[in-house]
């Protein structure tokens, strides 16, 4: 069995994270979508008692559709995401919790965690299943596949309506702090510019060229006295 991936730490590359934000900024729009179309059309689905009019014709098979658009992008969320919170909560300052721009963001992503782990449950229990049909129904695999994914689907959308409103949130904020993280290096080069400036372009010699330049030795009185 190949070993899980594990994540670089902030420490073992601080930047790392920053490559992950394109490919969410795409999957979170995406889901967005999906789940903006379903609240659209949901409606056309209802009788006027405000139940859904026919479960075994049309709402079933848009459900089936939404659920497996939802989860192809939830499934990019778990592959980019963890690593990105983690950049993300080790280059946010304490004060960005509390106002600026993307103080509402962060408290939006409180409940990111417990949507990716759950939604990672999903997707360990779906590998798990398909590996045990490879087992014991070998050649079998395509007639309960598609079962299993349409139940694994299902199961998923509720996290994939959460990170609907999460993940635009998440791509908010890593892009904020990404820029920042750009512009701390040159800000550091300005700082040291300014401390040399102050401290004057002869002020590292000026101490050393007084304490290296000799006092004059004073003639003594005899001396003096010799030579007149």
């Amino acid at each position: 069995m190949p070993a899980p991936h594990r994540s670089p730490t902030p420490d073992e590359n601080p930047l790392a994270w920053r490559r992950h934000i394109p490919t969410l900024v795409v999957a979170a729009a995406r889901i967005k979508q999906v789940s903006d179309a379903w609240d659209t059309t949901t409606p056309a689905f209802h009788n006027h008692g405000g139940r859904f009019a026919d479960m075994r014709h049309g709402a079933s098979e848009a459900e089936v559709k939404r659920n497996a658009q939802a989860w192809e992008h939830v499934e990019v969320f778990l592959d980019h995401g963890p690593e990105v919170l983690v950049g993300v909560r080790h280059t946010a300052k304490g004060a960005d919790y509390v106002e600026g721009s993307i103080s509402e963001d962060l408290r939006r992503l409180r409940g990111i965690d417990t949507t990716l782990e759950r939604a990672g449950q999903i997707r360990t229990e779906w590998d798990q299943v398909m590996a045990l049909m490879d087992a014991s129904l070998p050649g079998s695999r395509e007639l309960y596949a598609s079962r299993a994914q349409k139940i694994r689907n299902a199961e998923g959308w509720r996290y994939a309506k959460e990170l609907a409103y999460q993940g635009p949130a998440l791509v908010r904020v890593a892009n904020y702090l990404a820029g920042r993280a750009d512009s701390e290096p040159s800000s550091r080069a300005e700082r040291a510019q300014v401390a040399l400036k102050r401290s004057g372009p002869d002020s590292g010699n000026h101490a050393v060229s007084t304490a290296a330049t000799p006092t004059p030795p004073t003639a003594s009185p005899a001396v003096a006295r010799r030579s007149r």
